[in-house]
């Protein structure tokens, strides 16, 4: 097949979006940046009589619960013979939709894969080694029909990292995919590798074939998990996967351009409280409070390429925010949501809401959501604003055996069963196409690629 270029498209989005960004970013600072004219899709608001769409029922094929009148369909899955001759790995992860034009979409899904998983076959180039070979963590792209859902072409568009987990869409049509992984030669599980490893890079949604795999370094080193961009300001805000984890955002020297480096910076104790996780040992006066959001500013960092894996012990000595574990990260309209896979009193999890502000207005950040039961959900981890208002989570509990559900939360802060998954494995990387009609999730080992329709609204 005739590949396109792997720049094209996502120079050509990148340019739209500096032009109807451009302005706002000459103001720059510590404290936040100018409106742009860009915003994110509207996020309606549900019309449903309802908390959820009602029961799950029972999944004749025994793997997937929805409910009624809801439907999924696989479009991939582990073995299958890629368009470049490999065949699609395992450990499916992250992943994000994006619009390719002409009727054309794309998935960008993650393998969290280490150096001991298979790779799909032998991979001929990529960003690092292990005892010689390329390491097979990276990303591989479907390119879908987006009204027939028909796979069009699937293929490997990144390789040689590690623990590829998850990441966020740019506005400008790529995914950022974040290595959870900060290893490399003489440290803890980097026996054998050539390169330091825990970078985010960057994979245009249109690359049509395996890309050169470039570390964003300015974006930091550390146990990366996900990112998400601000359409109006360009700034890129990133979750880490630690206990003691804080929450880190990129102000970038020209956005839309990654590549040209930019400031890090962790987001400082909220309102004198220092520790987000409200944890049983926490002191009972420093606990965060549901839907109370109170002021924040950032600190900026230095020393971001961490050889010493140390960046969140850093920026906690500066003051930063403590989160128990960060997750999911998904922007809104005007707001993203952060979810904390082992927050809370009783340890389900956690989901936060941060408002940036704009025209020089502060950001607001607060406790959105903490789960008190299983039932509600059970941690957390990849989620996704909706078309119709709700979050929709991704579970990863830790249960023998798991019982693993897609939940939802509504603008109010109720929580509903959405999906219930008949494998002893994790959803993961949920996302919507462009025009709501289908919610595409992973299911992480064996990988599936499965696409969900039904009535939304």
């Amino acid at each position: 097949m005739k590949s396109t270029s792997s720049t094209v498209g996502t120079e050509v989005n990148r340019r739209r979006f500096l032009a109807a960004t451009g302005s706002a970013f000459a103001a720059l600072s510590a404290s936040g940046c100018s409106m742009a004219s860009m915003k994110s899709a509207p996020v309606a608001k549900a019309a449903r009589g309802q908390t959820g769409f009602g029961p799950l029922v029972s999944d004749p094929a025994g793997m997937l619960d929805l409910p009624e009148g809801f439907s999924y369909r696989i479009l991939s899955r582990l073995g299958d013979t890629m368009d470049d001759g490999l065949s699609v790995p395992d450990k499916a992860d992250g992943m994000g939709c994006l619009d390719l034009g002409g009727g054309k979409i794309a998935l960008v899904r993650n393998h969290e894969l280490i150096p001991s998983d298979g790779s799909g076959g032998t991979l001929k180039a990529g960003y690092g080694k292990h005892q010689g070979n390329i390491v097979p963590g990276g990303t591989t792209t479907l390119v879908l029909d987006a009204e027939t859902l028909r796979v069009e072409q699937q293929y490997r568009s990144l390789a040689g990292t590690i623990r590829n987990c998850s990441g966020g869409i740019t506005p400008w049509g790529s995914w950022l995919t974040c290595e959870e992984a900060p290893t490399g030669p003489g440290q803890r599980y980097g026996a054998g590798l050539e390169q330091n490893h825990g970078w985010v890079f960057e994979v245009p949604a249109g690359a049509r074939r395996q890309l050169e795999a470039v570390p964003l370094t300015a974006m930091g080193r550390f146990n990366h998990e996900a990112a998400c961009v601000d359409p109006r300001t360009g700034i890129v805000y990133m979750t880490e996967d630690r206990d003691d984890s804080v929450f880190y955002r990129f102000l970038p020297e020209v956005p839309g351009d990654l590549a040209k480096g930019g400031r890090l910076q962790a987001m400082a104790a909220v309102d004198g409280t220092t520790d987000s996780r409200n944890w049983p040992a926490n002191d009972m006066q420093s606990r965060m409070s549901l839907r109370a959001p109170k002021q924040v500013r950032w600190i900026d960092l230095d020393d971001v390429e961490a050889p010493q894996d140390d960046l969140r012990t850093r920026a906690a000595a500066q003051g930063a925010l403590l989160i128990a574990r960060g997750e999911g990260l998904h922007m809104g309209l005007d707001e993203m949501y952060i979810c904390s896979t082992s927050g809370g009193a009783a340890g389900y999890g956690q989901i936060f809401r941060l408002m940036p502000g704009y025209d020089g207005a502060a950001d607001r950040f607060e406790l959105f959501f903490e789960s008190e039961s299983p039932d509600q959900f059970n941690f957390g981890d990849n989620l996704v604003t909706s078309p119709f208002g709700d979050l929709i989570v991704c579970e990863d509990q830790y249960t023998d055996p798991v019982d693993n559900h897609l939940r939802g939360i509504t603008p109010a802060g109720q929580a509903y069963a959405f999906g219930r998954l008949h494998r002893q494995t994790e959803l993961a990387g949920g996302c919507f196409s462009p025009d709501g009609k289908w919610f595409f999730v992973n299911i992480y080992s064996p990988t599936m690629t499965v696409a969900i329709t039904g009535p939304w609204a």
